[in-house]
């Protein structure tokens, strides 16, 4: 990565340097560059804009202008590292953009309406669970996890023991996740910070991991994929007493947009984001527990649907960008604008995705609604058979256990073996036992009208 020149701030005589010759010649050139942005509105770093500019234009000179049009707007965030330096940002579109995405279709309140608005509300409540495994599964296999997100979800559906270290990770960021959830109202604090590393990594490999315990040296580096040291953590000495840092700028009261220095909640979840990666803080696990505490930020000021939004599901697909997104805030004088720049865009495809699945929910479940009544079924289920019915017609969920449905309907056990066995003896369900419980599905000849099975499965993940 092509680092910028280093500059000498409002000491740096570029406009002193413009006034001689040769640049003289071209000062509507470089005065043209006196902006944060390029002219497509992008916020690029120095490697990306020194092909961009003109022929013969100075590329130290050019990055001096398109620097002081940024640190003009920089909005002071909180200072990172030993020694300390501020970390600060600049407000882009895209950012604004994503803010107002968020506001609108991310809140608590957005989620209630959109679960309202189905009919039968165990249809998207099936769709809800599937998708809070999402998270859980893309983030370890950004990590390097090797199970198949098939696999992972079995295993998660089905509660059972995992046989790996890929599914012991997969199963540790999972209850990460929904601890993150629990303890969302709780304030930051270093002890937070450590339970949520241990509950995530415990038993996949505690002496690679260390569960819970900060690293007390500096031997932990960040390398690429070619071995070569990408990124060097503060010392470990102090570490403690940043983090408590962190978690008083995190702890600030900040109600109302009318406040002195507001930030909103996504902003500053995306800088707890970058702070953990860049503090290091354990020997391993560092990224998911960072991404967990920008999942539990949002928690805690009631954006509710992020629950079920995977933000790790795109970082997956683009991991050299993720991590150069990092570099470049690094790189230049913790300009953490890159990194939230791409995390906003990252997020808006990622709430896209979440909305679009509700939106196919609402035509589907019509679409049955209208079906099950023309098709003079209706009056021979039961509510509760009838929401079974149309989650498994859907292709939501395959397979079903008395224990999954008595969880997802919140009835009695006996109650949801009734309603299967019922599904059953109308010749709608089949059932065979798979170890020690019965496990029921669809009929193959029970699936006709509606679209069902993998074309409807599929057309519910985040798209990517």
């Amino acid at each position: 990565m092509k680092k910028p020149p280093v500059l000498k701030g409002r000491a740096d005589p570029v406009f002193e340097l413009l006034m001689r010759a040769p640049h003289k010649q071209r000062l509507a050139d470089y005065l043209a560059l006196l902006k944060p942005l390029d002219d497509q509105g992008r916020y690029l770093p120095f490697e990306d804009l020194r092909y961009r500019w003109a022929s013969g234009l100075d590329s130290r000179l050019c990055w001096a202008l398109v620097k002081k049009a940024r640190v003009a707007q920089y909005i002071q965030l909180l200072p990172l590292g030993e020694p300390a330096q501020w970390g600060k940002f600049v407000p882009t579109p895209t950012a604004q953009k994503a803010l107002s995405v968020v506001d609108r279709q991310t809140t608590t309140a957005s989620l209630e309406y959109m679960t309202s608005q189905i009919g039968e509300r165990a249809h998207f409540s099936y769709l809800l669970d599937d998708l809070i495994e999402d998270e859980a599964i893309s983030s370890s296999q950004l990590e390097g996890a090797a199970t198949t997100t098939r696999v992972a979800k079995d295993m998660l559906k089905q509660r059972r023991q995992p046989r790996t270290p890929d599914e012991r990770m997969v199963m540790g960021n999972y209850r990460m996740m929904n601890f993150a959830w629990e303890k969302r109202y709780e304030p930051l604090s270093v002890e937070l910070i450590a339970s949520i590393h241990r509950v995530g990594v415990e038993g996949i490999d505690d002496e690679q991991y260390d569960p819970g315990l900060f690293r007390t040296n500096d031997e932990v580096v960040v390398q690429d994929g070619e071995g070569n040291t990408v990124h060097t953590p503060p010392p470990a000495a102090g570490l403690v007493r940043r983090l408590d840092l962190l978690s008083q700028w995190i702890n600030q009261p900040q109600s109302s947009p009318r406040q002195k220095n507001y930030l909103h909640p996504l902003i500053k979840a995306i800088t707890l984001h970058f702070a953990l990666g860049y503090e290091h803080p354990f020997r391993d696990g560092n990224g998911r527990v960072a991404r967990a505490l920008f999942y539990w930020f949002m928690f805690k000021h009631e954006f509710s649907a992020f629950r079920y939004i995977a933000i790790s599901l795109l970082l997956r697909n683009a991991p050299v960008k993720y991590g150069r997104s990092y570099l470049h805030s690094e790189a230049d004088e913790l300009d953490l604008t890159y990194f939230i720049e791409f995390q906003c865009s990252v997020i808006l495809r990622a709430v896209e995705g979440f909305t679009d699945v509700y939106r196919k929910s609402v035509a589907y479940s019509e679409d049955f609604e209208h079906w099950l009544t023309c098709s003079g079924f209706f009056d021979r289920l039961t509510e509760r058979q009838r929401a079974i019915y149309q989650v498994a017609r859907s292709g939501v969920a395959k397979e079903f256990t008395a224990g999954n449905v008595k969880e997802h309907l919140g009835c009695a056990y006996n109650t949801a073996v009734s309603a299967l066995s019922g599904l059953v003896e109308l010749q709608v369900f089949e059932k065979k036992k798979m170890g020690r419980e019965w496990v029921y599905f669809l009929r193959v000849s029970a699936g006709g009208g509606l679209n069902n099975g993998s074309e409807t499965a599929h057309s519910r993940v985040v798209p990517v």
